[in-house]
């Protein structure tokens, strides 16, 4: 049931996603796509509360417990990230609006760009950590909680990794080519707006 919830969950994000992205672009109602896009957080909330839920009723913790609680995490660190690169995609395509700012590709600002992709990396495994802590507390002494264990280890590596991946990019930034300044002038003034 968890993992139907789970595809349920990601299938309905894209799907108010896409809706609420047509009513602010096509249909041109601002409010109903906020309305819309606020509803993205309850699908990870009705997920919470199922998986709980499920656990209260004697299930044994597996890994579809972990996934999920990994699931809310990205979500969390990613989800409103994910709706603003849309939104700006959306905002050029349909509402006729200037092309979105693409990341750095080189230097310092490549490697500022990467650290704050793994801050969110580590707000994920963050939650993903507590809300498996929480699961642990939870079943205590009634289940195997090995699984849930692990999935703290896999939240943990993710993060871990990604932090080396960035730190790679502070280390050894890539040179841009002959000519290329290093940071647009339009993603300065981005920068300096944040």
């Amino acid at each position: 049931m968890v993992v139907a919830l789970i595809i349920a969950c990601e299938v309905g994000f894209w799907v108010l996603l896409a809706l609420g992205l047509g009513a602010r672009y096509l249909l041109k109602r601002r409010r109903t796509s906020v309305v819309l896009l606020l509803c993205e957080p309850v699908l990870e909330l009705v997920l919470f509360a199922v998986t709980a839920y499920d656990l209260k009723n004697g299930a044994e913790p597996g890994w579809e417990h972990g996934l999920a609680a990994l699931y809310i995490g990205y979500t969390v660190a990613y989800g409103h990230y994910t709706i603003r690169w849309l939104d700006g995609h959306a905002a050029h395509r349909l509402g006729g609006g200037p092309p979105p700012v693409k990341p750095p590709r080189y230097g310092m600002a490549r490697a500022r760009h990467e650290g704050r992709l793994w801050l969110r990396t580590v707000l994920g495994a963050a939650v993903a950590c507590a809300l498996l802590q929480g699961a642990v507390w939870y079943v205590g002494d009634a289940g195997d909680i090995s699984s849930l264990r692990g999935f703290q280890w896999v939240a943990v590596r993710a993060a871990a990794i990604h932090g080396l991946v960035a730190l790679g990019y502070l280390i050894w930034p890539k040179k841009a080519p002959a000519g290329t300044p290093e940071v647009p002038a339009e993603r300065r003034k981005q920068e300096a707006q944040r």
